[in-house]
């Protein structure tokens, strides 16, 4: 059985042009990898629960200081240590851009990027394409 594992693409948009900007979290462990807020499903929890009860653990935010994007929902499968996982990504928008992140001790650092520099923050190919297509989502483009 895949691990399993929720979260939250938060963005926010920044004046005057009402730019997208994603937020990444750089871990403390490891390769020091960037990625949205994300945790493994606890027994008995939904995967709902699950990503926002890790955004407010790792970025200290609130589900009340953003908005699930409707529509939005992006499954992606690999391996990690020779076992199957799955991760679930929601878009959610922050409601005031200037809201503060605070970080737990799983993070070292945390940015607000544009599309191409949170792709290149974002190591792994389909971790790129999430953010493409979360981009695209947002722009009117519903295809994946």
């Amino acid at each position: 059985m895949a691990l399993r594992a929720c979260g939250l693409i938060i963005f926010r948009r920044v004046p005057p042009a009402n730019d997208i900007e994603f937020l990444l979290l750089q871990t403390s462990y490891g390769i020091h990898h960037w990625t949205p807020p994300k945790g493994h499903v606890d027994p008995g929890e939904d995967d709902m629960t699950t990503a926002l009860r890790e955004t407010e653990e790792e970025a200290g935010l609130r589900p009340g200081q953003f908005n699930i994007v409707d529509g939005f929902q992006k499954e992606l499968n690999y391996n990690v240590n020779n076992k199957a996982k799955c991760v679930i990504y929601w878009l959610a928008e922050l409601r005031d851009p200037g809201a503060p992140v605070k970080l737990s001790n799983e993070h070292q650092d945390f940015r607000w990027l544009p599309l191409r520099e949170a792709c290149a923050h974002a190591g792994y190919q389909d971790l790129q394409d999430t953010l493409k297509y979360a981009h695209q989502f947002l722009q009117g483009d519903p295809k994946p």
